[in-house]
């Protein structure tokens, strides 16, 4: 029996642990400011990662429509946009899609890594310049 509870607890701690090693789930942004201004739900679709918001932290924001988007999102709350689209997994790096920001309507290359198990790194890349931001896990 207590072999058995062995088990069953090796099992539990072995999936936590897979499961923290991850990019998907939810993400508070942080700018380079240090301001929260969202959270970002990292998800997977027919084997490429996208990221949309899923709340909006800034109280005057909450109904904030994006001005600058083009196309059909153009005029669409923040809430529910995909700001992240068609990444793939290559290595420990996510890559080869792009990230959007609603406040200048601009789109950049995009690359995620996991930082550690609550830091994801976030970087646009705009030819060779690049930005950087590390959002934190939502527990």
């Amino acid at each position: 029996m207590k072999k058995l509870q062995l088990v069953f607890i090796g099992f539990l701690l072995v999936f936590n642990f897979s499961n923290a090693q991850t990019v998907l789930g939810k993400w508070k942004t942080v700018d380079k400011n240090g301001v929260s201004k969202c959270v970002v739900q990292i998800f997977e679709k027919d084997g490429k990662v996208y990221g949309k918001i899923v709340e909006v932290l800034i109280e005057k924001e909450k109904n904030a429509v994006c001005k600058k988007c083009v196309g059909d999102e153009k005029d669409k709350p923040y809430l529910g946009l995909t700001l992240i689209k068609n990444l793939e997994k290559e290595g420990k790096y996510y890559r080869n899609g792009t990230i959007f920001d609603p406040e200048n309507g601009e789109e950049y290359r995009c690359r995620i890594a996991l930082e550690d198990d609550n830091t994801l790194q976030v970087r646009g890349y705009l030819a060779f310049l690049y930005s950087t931001q590390y959002w934190k896990r939502v527990k």
